[in-house]
């Protein structure tokens, strides 16, 4: 049938997300879910909904949920966009935000959706190399182009840049756009939110999948001077308009409400990564610094691959990436629940001694 795709689905590779799984009894740690699951209140206001309301159509513009967001973060409701995951919201910046006569510039090992999404749109891409610490050096992004992306704490590696870093660039880079993935930021990363207040060209994306819990319900949202969340809309009211379901409304208005759970949670994560992190270290792993809820480490002496496929065979799923090739010999660790993380700890030891 290809006779009938259109041109650019010929050239598109598409994005490939974590293995999902159908194993019985399997310890789960190659996607960066949650292994706290939302809040009960959360769950408790998904289980009320159940009446009719749902043969009406959702609010379009889902004032309701903006508008908690932007009094959780003290903007204004007129700096929110909202959309179905973090995704969508990035694709749709991707479209009415980056698509210029200059290239776009992002690390050359980072969230691999962003040369999918340039394919898609037929966007041109530079890309910048990490440094030898697998750092993102922002110098290398000073030169012209229509504009830049990048997660931050970046993503396979895991490494927070600091913000005072971001701040200084946005200074020097104020004739072009800069998009701010933060969908790990909860983790141990300063935000850049408050920052959107002061730089007109900076554009802050959140997640609802990884600090919230939420990762089957599908919502993310970005934070933005107006000018560039009615772009936003525009793009989104040209081929939906109803992308936020009445569940999701609701869902992720109660997850705001809940802050302490959302608090807690996050830092239940943080120290459980804190204590696997010096595991690792211990068993001759080299662990890069992570402000996510992950961790991105090489064992010294022991081939990554070999390993990813024994932690299987045990029934622990993991994920490594085979290109780049300088980190192919790294495995990424989803921080999972404490008896996860001491499971995966023994297997390693065996797996190691053997």
């Amino acid at each position: 049938m290809s006779k009938f795709w259109s041109k650019v689905v010929h050239t598109l590779t598409p994005y490939i997300p974590g293995e999902q799984p159908k194993l019985n009894n399997l310890i789960k740690l190659n996607t960066n879910e949650n292994p706290y699951g939302p809040s009960s209140k959360v769950i408790n206001v998904i289980k009320q909904f159940s009446d009719d309301t749902l043969r009406l159509y959702p609010d379009p513009n889902s004032e309701a949920l903006k508008k908690m967001i932007a009094d959780y973060f003290k903007v204004n409701i007129n700096n929110i966009f909202v959309g179905n995951g973090s995704d969508e919201v990035l694709a749709i910046a991707f479209q009415a935000l980056l698509k210029h006569d200059r290239p776009i510039l992002f690390p050359d090992i980072t969230y691999s959706f962003y040369p999918a999404y340039c394919k898609l749109y037929e966007i041109d891409f530079k890309i910048i190399p990490l440094n030898e610490s697998f750092e993102i050096a922002l110098e290398g992004y000073l030169a012209p182009n229509g504009g830049v992306i990048f997660p931050n704490p970046n993503a396979p590696t895991g490494i927070p840049l600091p913000l005072n870093q971001i701040e200084k660039f946005l200074k020097k880079n104020n004739d072009s756009l800069l998009i701010v993935d933060e969908a790990y930021v909860d983790f141990g990363t300063e935000s850049a939110v408050h920052l959107t207040q002061k730089y007109y060209n900076l554009l802050v994306t959140h997640s609802f999948s990884k600090s919230r819990a939420l990762a089957g319900l599908r919502l993310g949202y970005a934070i933005g001077h107006q000018d560039l969340i009615e772009a936003l809309i525009r793009v989104k009211d040209s081929f939906n308009s109803y992308p936020i379901d009445r569940l999701a409304l609701v869902a992720g208005i109660e997850s705001f409400k809940d802050d302490l759970y959302f608090k807690n949670i996050c830092q239940k994560v943080i120290a459980t990564k804190l204590k696997f992190v010096n595991e690792l270290a211990s068993l001759n792993f080299l662990v890069l610094p992570s402000g996510a809820n992950f961790v991105f480490a090489k064992h010294l002496s022991k081939d990554g691959k070999l390993i990813v496929s024994e932690l299987r065979e045990h029934g622990i799923v993991v994920r490594r990436f085979d290109k780049p090739v300088r980190i192919s010999s790294y495995i990424r660790f989803t921080i999972g629940s404490d008896d996860e993380m001491d499971t995966l700890l023994k297997t390693l030891k065996l797996i190691l001694s053997a």
